[in-house]
């Protein structure tokens, strides 16, 4: 019955969301203000729904540091729920260009202002960082990428891949970790799915970097990521037993 109750809910509310969105940012196309608007309007409403409870911790001066790449660990679907909230004004995602003919969401992600790029088309899809760096320093504005570059579904932190350092050096820009505890056990079926941490850490500047420190950088990223994903892992896990 929750799991039917849920399932409507999204698909209603997600629907509702989306078409109205796409109204909305018709007469605002590609304001990249939209994605973190959307984003928090998603949160909003899906936290209940999922039964899940969040404590967002964002840097205290982040909104002084201007444009910068924001990386985050990747779990699964939920992470669009449980993040939500961190997502700064004016930052937008790095996705595939058929993520814009999926009904409904697709045209709200294209209009909100997210780059697009064709996987498919291998001399296009190379040019990623050079597009990447280059809307950065055009739109002023910052960029969320998942650098283990799939989800790791309870696998723990993947490798990276250098992409989102190479264009954050590129455009000398600060990189911004974001951690997000482990949300592999939330079942749809599942009333209650508990506490969840996300937390943004301190950003690490590349303006005195270059290419050639793009994988030094990767590492100490993924060194400081993984040691604080397991340390909200063990947060998240006593405020759930305290239930």
């Amino acid at each position: 019955m929750v799991f039917l109750f849920r399932l409507i809910s999204v698909v209603i509310i997600g629907i509702a969301i989306c078409v109205l969105g796409t109204i909305f940012c018709l007469f605002n196309p590609r304001n990249p203000k939209n994605v973190a608007r959307f984003a928090h309007l998603f949160g909003f409403f899906f936290k209940p729904i999922f039964g899940v409870k969040v404590d967002t911790r964002i840097h205290p001066n982040i909104s002084k540091i201007g444009s910068c790449v924001y990386i985050a660990n990747h779990q699964n679907n939920y992470d669009i729920v449980v993040a939500s909230d961190v997502v700064q004004p004016k930052t937008v995602t790095v996705g595939k260009k058929s993520l814009a003919w999926i009904p409904f969401f697709g045209q709200l992600y294209y209009l909100t202002g997210n780059i697009l790029i064709d996987r498919n088309n291998k001399s296009k899809a190379h040019d990623t960082i050079g597009q990447v760096v280059n809307e950065i320093q055009k739109r002023n504005i910052s960029i969320w990428m998942f650098p283990e570059g799939t989800r790791s579904r309870g696998r723990g932190l993947l490798p990276f891949k250098t992409g989102a350092f190479k264009a954050a050096i590129a455009a000398g820009v600060p990189i911004v970790p974001i951690c997000v505890s482990q949300t592999n056990d939330i079942k749809l079926n599942r009333l209650n799915n508990g506490h969840f941490i996300v937390e943004m850490l301190e950003p690490i500047e590349t303006n005195t970097l270059n290419k050639e420190d793009a994988r030094a950088l990767m590492e100490q990223c993924h060194n400081k990521m993984t040691n604080k994903i397991e340390q909200i892992n063990a947060e998240a896990k006593q405020l759930n037993n305290q239930k």
